[in-house]
């Protein structure tokens, strides 16, 4: 298979990305809050061989309390409009708590509209009722192959049956959005094409497919990292995905991808990680995306912070990276359009674990 040149960008690409880089600079200096992170829980009731955040069944920190969090909002509220602040309700594995439902309906009489990241797992047509009279928006469940592929990767003998249970749950639920998620690796990647038959077969109209970063469990994990080959083809796949038409196909958010821009998802890279989502985790950080499991915190709501007073006063490195410009960043000329890539993929030093970039045009 032919695949696509990612350097140089041809012209239509730098016109594109001129404009989306110009959008994106202001949006940086206004810095609205647009998505809001809950760590609700650090347990969890698999064991994936990908997790980032090393999960278990029981951990030494605790839940965080229902009215902690309540208390984040209502700082929040008090300086923009609820409504326009999309609550993420993430973990761990957020079904992992007895109260998720007591929870998010006080989340939605707040004014919030919220969703959820979900392993399917514990998704009983009894909770997900529930879930959605407390005014689910959306949810993304986690599918990372056919039944022996993803049970492989999350550990447990059940969990491809519960994910296709849940997904026929959620095929005939109007009125929310949901989508299912991929993580590609070594092992599902030659199956690309018979897990799309799956989903399509199921009814499934939103796809989105990831790869793993080197971080967690993964790190150490050779079978969960694309060769270069494999990770161009992903995206050759995603491709051809999109122009059949018969799913909508999505590669996640992470990554300046050259020429692929534009091509396999519906928006050009830009890192939001405190610019306009923020978090805030199980042990009380406040944060950026989720996914950073680096220490880049700018306080901590249980040390007297308060979340909408940091957010308007700290965040400075997220939102100057100029720090980042070292390494392969130094004299990267796309610094212009990707900024150092994902703030996920910094370590505690700000070195760079994973380039997008370098590994497509290698």
């Amino acid at each position: 298979m032919k695949q696509t040149k990612v350097t140089p960008l041809d012209l239509r690409h730098k016109l594109a990305l001129e404009l989306w880089r110009l959008r994106e600079n202001n949006i940086r200096e206004e810095h609205p809050l647009r998505q809001l992170f809950w760590e609700c829980t650090l347990r969890c009731n698999l064991h994936c061989r990908h997790c980032g955040s090393d999960c278990k069944v029981k951990m030494e920190q605790q839940d965080m309390p229902k009215e902690d969090f309540m208390r984040v909002l209502d700082s929040v509220a008090a300086k923009t409009d609820p409504h326009k602040v999309f609550v993420v309700v993430t973990g761990g594995e957020p079904l992992m708590r007895d109260d998720l439902e007591e929870c998010c309906a006080e989340i939605y009489r707040k004014g919030f509209p919220w969703g959820m990241v979900c392993n399917g797992l514990y998704l009983t047509r009894q909770r997900f009722d529930g879930l959605l009279r407390a005014g689910l928006h959306s949810i993304t469940i986690s599918m990372d192959g056919l039944e022996e592929d993803h049970n492989w990767m999350r550990g447990h003998k059940d969990s491809f049956a519960r994910v296709s249970e849940a997904i026929d749950m959620l095929v005939g639920t109007k009125d929310i959005v949901w989508d299912i998620v991929t993580c590609v690796n070594r092992r599902n990647y030659a199956h690309l094409d018979e897990i799309k038959e799956f989903l399509i077969g199921k009814g499934v109209t939103r796809w989105r497919l990831f790869s793993v970063f080197p971080m967690g469990r993964a790190a150490k994990d050779p079978e969960m990292l694309l060769s270069n080959e494999e990770f161009r083809g992903m995206f050759e796949f995603i491709k051809r995905t999109r122009l059949e038409g018969r799913i909508r196909a999505d590669y996640g958010c992470e990554g300046f991808l050259g020429n692929y821009e534009g091509e396999v998802r519906n928006r050009f890279f830009s890192c939001q990680a405190g610019i306009t989502v923020g978090s805030v985790m199980a042990d009380g950080s406040i944060a950026a995306c989720a996914s950073i499991r680096s220490d880049y915190n700018q306080g901590n709501i249980y040390n007297g912070d308060d979340f909408m007073e940091v957010w308007e006063q700290k965040y400075h490195p997220y939102r100057n990276r100029e720090w980042m410009r070292k390494g392969d960043c130094e004299t990267c000329k796309y610094w212009r359009y990707c900024r150092g890539n994902g703030m996920h993929l910094r370590t505690e030093d700000g070195s760079l674990l994973f380039c997008h970039l370098k590994k497509l045009s290698n």
